[in-house]
């Protein structure tokens, strides 16, 4: 008999732990923040959490780097806590799902200290040792981070290990099937604890090349070649995925979401009938303006009839093969309002343009914490002022690439992960309502005194109104949620440059979403069955005859039933 696939109908919320709620007065969020924001989390329509890393860890990046996959970070509470917290959230209706981070650990992991304390350890196998060439690191792969993807080991004359992302993030040896079997009993743990399942983080890198002294062209002015390349998607790495799928997802019938950019010729492989996982993110649209070495400080411009077609080709494609989830923002990504608007354009009616947007594509919505309040990037900082160990790097990147220090800091202002992880904006009190701690550990966006969930809760015509309005049609309640859910993606093909249309179709039944990206007026024809009006964004509309005038940076959905 096939298990329900009980995601399909799932909204679901990021949450970093350390920025959504502070119970324990110290300015860092915890798990009791959370517990104590699940009605609200309930009221606003979400059936799953996503909870980012709370493992136990040294915060390098930001608990991408565990040091321990069986404890939690003090920093957030107990083991208690997280108990308490499946349990509560339970409750409310609500399955939690957790950041799955295997392909590297912390540095300070006991794996790792064992592996350098003694180079005749079995740990030694668990990670990636290879000596240096000519004086040097083996090759000239650059870090997802930046900088050199070798690091020397301390007290060995000619001994590095590999790291795809900070130095402190050693890379697990998949090729050792002891390390992958304490790996499989670590989730299998997990999943006995109550998870709904787990988001999978940088799933595609566990299969590296077994030739680690081949260098490539330099693609940057550092003189080093994406890692990427060279690990990314590897042949034989299905043969582990499938291991995970078979002896840990299925069995408990969990939700994995992967982090795995795979081209369109493998998707069948990863989200298929057959696939290891049950989805995966799509990230052609949300990196739009990167490069392909991935540098902030030299993004590309981008047009809206560019970012339309790379949104139907994912929706055809993942609705043809399985099933795909839609994304606005997550905490590797600056806040959407910031990346998507002119400046100029930032307003409520904009943030809920890419509302509609996204919500109404085909997929399970991710919804990440603020992104419902409109919560925008912070350009108040100072370089100090920043925490997340990715900034840094892309800073001194761009110093190298000849960028001035003023034009390097610019460049990060705008990409920074931090515009993300700024403290949730809960109400205009001090702090936001974050914490009621002196200092918060990343300073707080001085504009939560007009964007903040109390306010916003009061407010019919609000953006989070507006996101609870978009959650609700995928209620069972709601005469339009089977189509909202389960309705074809069909792109509406148009010569206006600026408009994004399409149609979700089930049966007789469909809805036609209309967005206006540009702030002119523009005329459509419109099929004089779509005669009612769903959602609006700037009401009252008129139909006239086949014709529909939007406005400005207007969106709206139309039904052909009622």
């Amino acid at each position: 008999m096939k298990q329900e696939e009980w995601w399909k109908k799932s909204v679901v919320y990021q949450i970093y732990p350390k920025s959504f709620q502070d119970d324990n007065h110290d300015g860092v969020g915890d798990l009791r923040g959370i517990i104590n924001r699940l009605p609200y989390l309930e009221k606003l329509g979400v059936t799953v959490i996503w909870l980012s890393p709370c493992y136990q860890s040294p915060m390098d990046d930001g608990g991408y780097d565990i040091s321990d996959y069986y404890e939690i970070d003090p920093i957030f509470g107990s083991m208690a806590d997280m108990d308490e917290l499946i349990a509560t959230a339970k409750q409310h209706g609500i399955k939690l799902l957790m950041d799955l981070v295997i392909n590297h650990t912390s540095d300070e992991h006991t794996w790792f200290k064992q592996a350098l304390a003694d180079p005749k350890s079995k740990y030694r196998q668990y990670y990636i040792f290879r000596e240096g060439k000519n004086g040097q690191a083996p090759n000239n792969w650059r870090g997802y981070f930046g900088g050199s993807s070798w690091e020397k080991v301390p007290n060995e004359a000619n001994m590095y290990y590999l790291h795809a992302f900070s130095r402190r993030q050693p890379d697990l040896n998949w090729e050792n099937a002891e390390m992958r079997e304490a790996i499989i009993d670590m989730i299998n743990w997990w999943l006995e604890k109550g998870l709904g399942g787990f988001r999978i983080d940088a799933i595609l890198n566990l299969k590296k090349p077994t030739n680690f002294y081949k260098s490539y062209p330099a693609d940057a002015e550092d003189g080093l070649s994406s890692i990427a390349k060279s690990i990314a998607n590897q042949p034989g790495i299905l043969e582990w995925l499938h291991e995970l799928d078979d002896r840990c997802f299925k069995k408990y019938n969990a939700f994995t979401v992967s982090e795995a950019d795979v081209p369109d010729r493998d998707l069948i492989d990863y989200v298929g009938p057959n696939g290891v996982f049950r989805t995966t993110f799509d990230f052609s649209y949300s990196d739009i303006a990167l490069p392909s070495n991935g540098a902030w400080y030299s993004l590309r411009d981008w047009s809206v009839a560019e970012l339309r077609k790379r949104i139907y080709h994912h929706q055809l494609k993942a609705q043809q093969l399985g099933w795909g989830v839609q994304y606005l923002e997550n905490h590797d990504q600056p806040r959407s309002i910031s990346k998507y608007i002119p400046e100029a354009d930032r307003n409520d009616t904009t943030k809920k343009l890419l509302a509609t947007l996204f919500m109404m594509l085909h997929g399970t919505p991710f919804i990440y914490q603020g992104q419902e309040i409109g919560m925008e990037n912070i350009t108040t900082l100072n370089l100090d002022d920043y925490d997340d160990i990715a900034t840094f790097e892309m800073y001194d990147r761009a110093l190298i690439a000849g960028l001035s220090k003023q034009e390097a800091f610019d460049a990060v202002v705008k990409r920074s992960r931090d515009n993300s992880r700024t403290p949730m904006q809960w109400s205009s009190e001090p702090h936001a309502g974050f914490s009621t701690a002196q200092q918060t550990w990343l300073k707080i966006n001085p504009n939560y005194t007009t964007i903040n969930v109390a306010s916003q809760e009061q407010d019919t015509s609000s953006v989070l109104s507006y996101y609870k309005k978009l959650i609700d049609l995928r209620k069972a309640a709601n005469p339009y949620s089977e189509v909202t859910i389960f309705g074809e993606f069909v792109p509406v093909n148009d010569t206006h440059d600026n408009l994004i249309a399409y149609q979700r179709v089930l049966g007789d039944q469909a809805l036609f979403v209309l967005i206006n990206f540009s702030n002119e007026p523009l005329g459509v024809d419109i099929d004089k069955t779509f005669k009612h009006i769903v959602l609006d964004t700037l009401a009252p509309s008129k139909l006239d005859d086949g014709i529909l005038t939007l406005k400005s940076y207007q969106s709206i959905i139309l039904a052909n039933y009622n």
